[in-house]
């Protein structure tokens, strides 16, 4: 008697173990989505569970207001679109830009590819920061460029790696700039406003590469 009753407080103690863990991982898998928001429309933004510190601390920064005001302060047409400095929030228009940040750095989550729309972390070179770890908070958007095999298999030679079929068939078909693969930390992409990153792509810009008209954005937490 006492047996059975204590084999079936045991298992009813497994089963409730089994759906705290069960309910843990759910919760560990939920999507994280950003809307940055600009003149030029909006752009609806995926973070990867894949990256976590990169995605709890971009959660963080914008769950805090921290971009809202900032600029896309470096625009190149046919690369990306850089953002997330706290100097350009007052900076004048002829204010050198792209050294500031909250403070701190992100360790390096390497993996994810530059495929269009890829969300990304801005870092120092390799000759300060051997360690490839990312700008505590700025980040770029990859606009990119048309991709084909050839290009593919340049890159894998210079960088001695090899693309799965997957990845080379992301490529073809969506473009984007593999040159920054391996050495940045890809933490997100543009799952809605592809075509505001052409628009901002489109842009004047001065020699340094920034917006002759400043576009500022707001980014903020939708899940």
């Amino acid at each position: 008697m006492y047996r059975t009753k204590r084999s079936k407080i045991l298992s009813q103690m497994a089963g409730l173990v089994l759906a705290v863990m069960i309910l843990t991982a759910s919760c560990s898998e939920k999507e994280h989505y950003a809307l940055i928001k600009t003149e030029y429309g909006d752009m609806k933004v995926l973070l990867y569970n894949s990256t976590p510190k990169h995605r709890d601390n971009f959660i963080k920064l914008a769950s805090e207001g921290f971009y809202n005001g900032l600029l896309f302060h470096r625009v190149i047409e046919g690369f990306m679109l850089q953002g997330g400095d706290p100097d350009s929030r007052t900076a004048g228009k002829e204010q050198m830009l792209g050294q500031g940040g909250p403070g701190y750095e992100v360790d390096a989550e390497i993996g994810a590819y530059h495929y269009k729309g890829a969300l990304a972390a801005a870092r120092q070179g390799d000759a300060v920061n051997p360690e490839k770890k990312s700008s505590g908070s700025q980040f770029y958007i990859i606009q990119g460029i048309a991709i084909n095999d050839q290009l593919l298999q340049q890159m894998e030679q210079q960088k001695e790696f090899q693309y799965s079929e997957d990845a080379r068939s992301g490529y073809l078909s969506q473009g984007g700039y593999p040159p920054l693969d391996g050495d940045y930390t890809v933490f997100g992409e543009v799952v809605e406003g592809l075509d505001v990153i052409d628009r901002i792509s489109a842009v004047q810009t001065n020699q340094f590469d920034r917006p002759l008209q400043d576009i500022r954005m707001e980014i903020v937490m939708i899940n």
